[in-house]
């Protein structure tokens, strides 16, 4: 059985990983790549009243369930089926459904914390930060949580300055001491995802 491969992609909120990632997997046609978000398994705080989930901070590695994570992510890269938690935002709840992801010969785990734990980077193939300036990085995430994720202008504006950027300054830009490559990502960055689109071919004897 082929050994699966996996790519960790981080990257402060709003830099863009999510594109890039995209990008990645359509260059890729023909190989079968799963992406998995980080985002799906933040913790559920159904058991705490809406203002109090409100005050948690988003933007530590604690609010992600990097046990589940990992136990997925094994039985994945065993060829094993698990099925994903869902994640609502404007509620900051884990929905009952949940997705059934099935394996493939490459993984892409898209997040702010990917590279964050030891043995999740211990489990990588590659490892790449995605990075961008503070400031093109706030104004995406404000577009974003705004237009998607159901929130108020001041509500994204107090998250950012009380935790977003200490948060990123502490926990996110230290992952780029930890990745194989740092990508630019102001705009788009054909190179870089041309020579990563390159490599899973070439993974997948493509190349």
């Amino acid at each position: 059985m082929q050994e699966t491969k996996i790519i960790g992609i981080s990257g402060g909120s709003g830099s863009g990983k999510t594109t890039f990632v995209n990008r990645v997997r359509a260059e890729s046609a023909g190989v079968d790549v799963l992406v998995l978000q980080l985002d799906h398994y933040y913790h559920d705080l159904s058991h705490l009243a809406p203002e109090a989930r409100d005050r948690k901070n988003f933007d530590h590695p604690d609010s992600i369930d990097s046990s589940l994570l990992m136990t997925q992510l094994a039985e994945l890269s065993k060829g094993r089926s698990v099925y994903r938690p869902t994640y609502d935002f404007a509620t900051h709840t884990r929905s009952k459904e949940t997705v059934q992801i099935f394996p493939a010969p490459v993984i892409i785990l898209d997040g702010i914390f990917s590279l964050y734990w030891a043995e999740v980077r211990s489990i990588l193939s590659l490892s790449i930060f995605v990075d961008v300036d503070d400031d093109v990085r706030f104004i995406r995430r404000l577009n974003r949580d705004v237009n998607e994720r159901g929130r108020t202008v001041d509500g994204v504006i107090q998250q950012y300055l009380s935790t977003v950027k200490i948060m990123h300054d502490q926990n996110v830009a230290p992952q780029k001491q930890e990745a194989d490559i740092v990508v630019r990502w102001m705009k788009y960055n054909d190179h870089a995802v041309s020579m990563v689109s390159g490599l899973i071919k070439n993974w997948a004897g493509m190349a």
